[in-house]
């Protein structure tokens, strides 16, 4: 089903082809928007979508926001800003990395940004050449990876275990390749919901000094922890060559698109004109009210309720896999965020699994596109729990299982 999505989609383009760019060949679309087009319906239970529960959404507290915003701000909210982004929210982001972490930020290391996602693409415009090698957590991230692949490098995948990503092939790499950047995502990361261990941390923080690459650390979940204790972080070891990216997407609300960059100021001032170049700021009356919410609310209360729900979504999901999935599916249980990540039994294609899946009203995504070895046949697949309630997340789990057990029977 999907492949026959993509087929239609690739014949549309071949008229137009010799206008593309050079840099714009190969670069697909983003195979989990393509996805829940598949599984929009309303019958189709999905985990596919990395969404935000919706029912947690603080709309009472984000319509007073607005309204204030409106009658303290006039005329003035809806001029054009500052590239950099409202520096009194510039300011709160700095300040909770303090309180939070006990790291000194200055406001003119930070830029705001249209969602996390801008910032993916900023790091790739300012740092990124073709051949650049760029390490990436295998599974990675598949917004980072196409983010980057545009600015055509060539992706070092480092194999991810439970306690985050291995070291002893980071040296061996590192050793004998020129590395420009490692991009990670430390906590609950996307797709596999592992978390790096403080060793884990500290050595690649050691092996980035040593060989001197920077480090791109994305924590969009970081506040999403609803079991274990908080780690370091890499910007906190490794200040002088660590660029951090951030967003309110996870926390308050995914639609205002609002994310940040803090970076040392050299980079900062890179980011920023490119930056200029793509959108000249970001929205700057969303910025208003983001920070009113913020100023008038506690963040961190409702931080709890959303990971009151995602722990017990979690733990439903986890009971549910033990119970309706077949022997042979192993399984992680993250301790925050929002995905899971399963395996399935040698020798089976969760790319086969997703249009039985499909068929059974359920869907979820394919590990295929979180690697970037070429591979085109994967036995893995990520799943969501924040999105979906406990009754949904029973009932597809089951339909799950029982797809699993008839693609067992066709191999």
């Amino acid at each position: 089903m999907y492949q026959n999505l993509h087929n239609n989609l690739l014949f549309k383009e071949l008229k137009y082809s010799k206008f593309f760019s050079d840099r714009m060949h190969g670069i697909p679309r983003s195979f989990i928007r393509e996805i829940l087009k598949v599984a929009i319906c309303n019958d189709i239970i999905s985990f596919a979508g990395g969404l935000p529960n919706r029912d947690i959404f603080p709309v009472k507290e984000l319509q007073e926001s607005t309204q204030k915003v409106f009658a303290i701000g006039g005329k003035d909210i809806f001029q054009y800003s500052n590239s950099e982004g409202y520096l009194p929210l510039r300011e709160y982001i700095a300040n909770r990395y303090y309180d939070k972490l006990n790291i000194k930020i200055s406001p003119d290391q930070i830029l705001i940004t249209s969602g996390s996602q801008q910032g993916l693409d900023l790091v790739g415009k300012v740092l990124i050449d073709q051949s650049d090698n760029i390490v990436i957590e295998k599974p990675g991230y598949l917004g980072a990876i196409q983010a980057f692949s545009v600015y055509k490098p060539e992706f070092v995948p480092i194999p991810l275990y439970e306690n985050g990503i291995d070291t002893f092939v980071l040296r061996s790499e590192s050793d004998c390749r020129d590395i420009k950047l490692l991009y990670a995502v430390p906590d609950f990361q996307n797709p596999s919901g592992i978390s790096y261990s403080e060793t884990i941390r500290n050595e690649v923080a050691d092996i980035a000094e040593s060989k001197n690459f920077l480090l791109v650390e994305d924590t969009p979940y970081s506040d999403l922890r609803f079991n274990g204790q908080s780690t370091n972080n890499f910007y906190k070891m490794y200040p002088h060559r660590t660029i951090l990216l951030g967003t309110f997407s996870k926390t308050v609300v995914p639609s205002f698109r609002m994310g940040w960059i803090v970076a040392p100021q050299e980079i900062i001032d890179k980011l920023l004109i490119a930056k200029q170049a793509a959108d000249l700021h970001t929205n700057y009356f969303t910025q208003r009210v983001l920070y009113q919410y913020l100023t008038d609310y506690n963040i961190d209360d409702h931080i709890s309720k959303i990971t009151e729900v995602y722990g017990r979504q979690r733990n439903k999901m986890v009971e549910c896999i033990q119970e309706y999935l077949p022997d042979g599916c192993d399984y992680t249980k993250p301790d925050g965020g929002m995905f899971l990540w399963i395996t399935l039994p040698e020798g089976l294609s969760s790319m086969d699994l997703f249009n039985l899946a499909i068929k059974r009203k359920v869907a979820f995504v394919p590990g295929n596109p979180f690697y970037t070895d070429g591979r085109d046949r994967y036995s893995t697949l990520r799943l969501n729990f924040s999105c979906s309630n406990e009754a949904a997340i029973e009932t597809g789990i089951k339909r799950l299982g029982e797809a699993i057990m008839e693609l067992k029977q066709q191999v």
